[in-house]
């Protein structure tokens, strides 16, 4: 069922019917499909005491504002209907673009179909290029970039040699994530960023390399829409499917944790969030807390001219950061 429901949404003949996804935009009470969680209620936090034990990020709204969904049929998932500013947005996608695929990350490029500078340096190399054509196969040829422990696809476990340091800003943007949630003692370890240009897909897969299996998932969702299937522990059980859009934050966590998931389609987006100025920023001034961000970067993201080309790119494509924990939370290099 799993199989049947990954084809009707991916098929490119024509438009599949679309009923059926779960919209969170369009919140109903009685739904019978997920239910609304108040984060602040039911954690019991303020962002007083958020301030005193974490990091916090900037580019965040306040916690009051966040909208978090449970699925009832899919145990252990949540999501959170975009909890960032159009700056924080903005951040996230510059960052995934100009320097997650920095070396020495692991990009999916490789040495005999590209440059070696194209490899150490793609967004570098990609706005170099004076071509149409070899710009646009750059722009699509990228499709994952690793950071932290590195997954090794080829024997489908992380490898402990495989190593590299896990951005600081990303940690603790996950780390708040967590704690907000109830996992004070998560750890973020490992990283992979996909790069989906509209058209593409991702299979249906579970998450089981990571020794650890207790620590949740996050899903940091940025740029055009995606439909998102969430199966359970086989693929004969029908799954869910729901709409994730830019700046949505997804976690697999518990029953969920290993249960199957897709992405069976990406779509053009009817809004850009990324561009709305309308969006007031939580906290405008780099002093109120003390954090890992890129302050210069953060700034410039506001620049048109600077941003021109990352909303270029954004336009037709969507970035996805996965964040997990692999080893226990006492692991030690």
């Amino acid at each position: 069922m799993f199989k049947q429901s990954f084809k009707h949404y991916k098929k490119k003949d024509q438009l599949p019917d679309l009923q059926d996804v779960i919209d969170f935009d369009i919140y109903e009470a009685n739904n019978s499909s997920y239910s609304w969680c108040n984060l602040v209620k039911s954690m019991n936090i303020t962002e007083l005491h958020m301030r005193e034990c974490l990091n916090i990020p900037i580019g965040l709204r306040p916690l009051h504002m966040w909208r978090c969904y449970m699925l009832k049929n899919h145990p252990g998932l949540l999501v959170i209907r975009n909890p960032f500013t159009f700056i924080g947005q903005r951040y996230w996608i510059a960052r995934s673009l100009r320097d997650y695929p920095l070396a020495p990350n692991i990009v999916n490029l490789d040495a005999k179909h590209f440059s070696s500078n194209t490899v150490s340096d793609w967004w570098s190399e990609l706005h170099k290029c004076t071509e149409k054509s070899v710009a646009h196969r750059l722009k699509t040829s990228m499709r994952w970039t690793t950071l932290g422990y590195h997954y090794n696809w080829d024997t489908k476990a992380y490898d402990e040699a495989m190593h590299t340091l896990f951005p600081i800003d990303l940690f603790s943007l996950s780390q708040y994530f967590a704690y907000v949630l109830g996992f004070p003692n998560y750890i973020p370890q490992a990283g992979i960023i996909n790069y989906y240009p509209i058209g593409t897909c991702l299979s249906g897969h579970t998450d089981h390399s990571e020794l650890n299996h207790e620590a949740p998932l996050f899903s940091y969702s940025f740029g055009q829409t995606a439909i998102f299937l969430i199966g359970h522990n086989t693929l004969e059980e029908q799954p869910s499917a729901l709409f994730l859009r830019s700046g949505d934050v997804l976690i697999m966590s518990r029953e969920s944790r290993l249960c199957y998931h897709a992405i069976p389609r990406v779509m053009k987006s009817q809004k850009e969030p990324w561009n709305d100025f309308l969006t007031i920023p939580q906290w405008k001034s780099k002093e109120t807390f003390n954090s890992s961000m890129n302050f210069e970067l953060y700034d410039q993201v506001t620049d048109t001219c600077f941003w021109m080309k990352f909303n270029s790119y954004i336009t037709d494509s969507r970035i996805n950061i996965n964040v997990r924990q692999v080893f226990s939370s006492d692991y030690c290099l």
